[in-house]
């Protein structure tokens, strides 16, 4: 990896934050930026293409979003660790990234080099947060369940509790199966708890359900 540097990936919807990366990164010669995606569906085939040491994700774009990309780079084993690089640091954007396998979390206003040495540090594997982030999970870690539902992952919650299948979900709601993952990593975010049956019965226990 020194010889040639830390290769990349840039993943962002919009063409001039990734020109502004490109440019940035080639200021230096530890990097190299092998090409660039504008959704979540578009960074998973360039990944398996290309092979990059880091993703740079971005996690809210048209179509694909970062965290269905995160979590299918996952499922398919590639060696690419994924770097979310973002201008939202709420719960329920910070959580489901960590949890589909985002190797760190940095703000888009962070300075050149710290975004340099929070890449280095995502190919070598090791996490990376930016300060605002880590604060965020740290309290969520400390008083879990603090964020409300919101009414569409009420509507989920709800059919979970009758036994609904994230396929039948999908069609009753009219949205992918995908989307219905996100939906329930987020509610698991925000209810503190790691599965269907867990989140159904906290959801009991606070009054939300019944």
């Amino acid at each position: 990896m020194a010889e040639r540097g830390v290769t990349l990936l840039i993943v962002d919807d919009h063409p001039v934050v990734r020109d502004g990366l490109r440019g940035m990164f080639a200021t230096s010669p530890d990097f190299e930026v092998l090409g660039e995606a504008a959704d979540g569906a578009e960074a998973v085939v360039l990944a398996e293409l290309l092979d990059p040491d880091v993703v740079l994700m971005d996690l809210r774009m048209p179509g694909a979003g970062g965290v269905d990309a995160i979590a299918e780079l996952t499922r398919r084993g590639l060696r690419c660790k994924v770097l979310v690089l973002t201008t939202y640091d709420t719960d329920s954007d910070t959580l489901p990234a960590i949890e589909a396998g985002a190797t760190g979390y940095l703000l888009k206003d962070a300075p050149r080099d710290e975004l340099f040495t929070a890449v280095r540090a995502a190919a070598e594997g090791r996490t990376v947060l930016s300060p605002a982030i880590a604060s965020r999970l740290v309290s969520h870690v400390r008083t879990p369940g603090n964020e409300p539902l919101s009414a569409r992952e009420r509507e989920v919650l709800v059919l979970v509790a009758k036994g609904t299948s994230n396929r039948e979900i999908a069609t009753v709601l009219f949205i992918s199966e995908a989307t219905v993952k996100t939906h329930l990593t987020h509610l698991y975010g925000k209810l503190g708890v790691k599965d269907r049956a867990a989140a159904v019965a906290v959801a009991y226990d606070r009054g939300i359900l019944g």
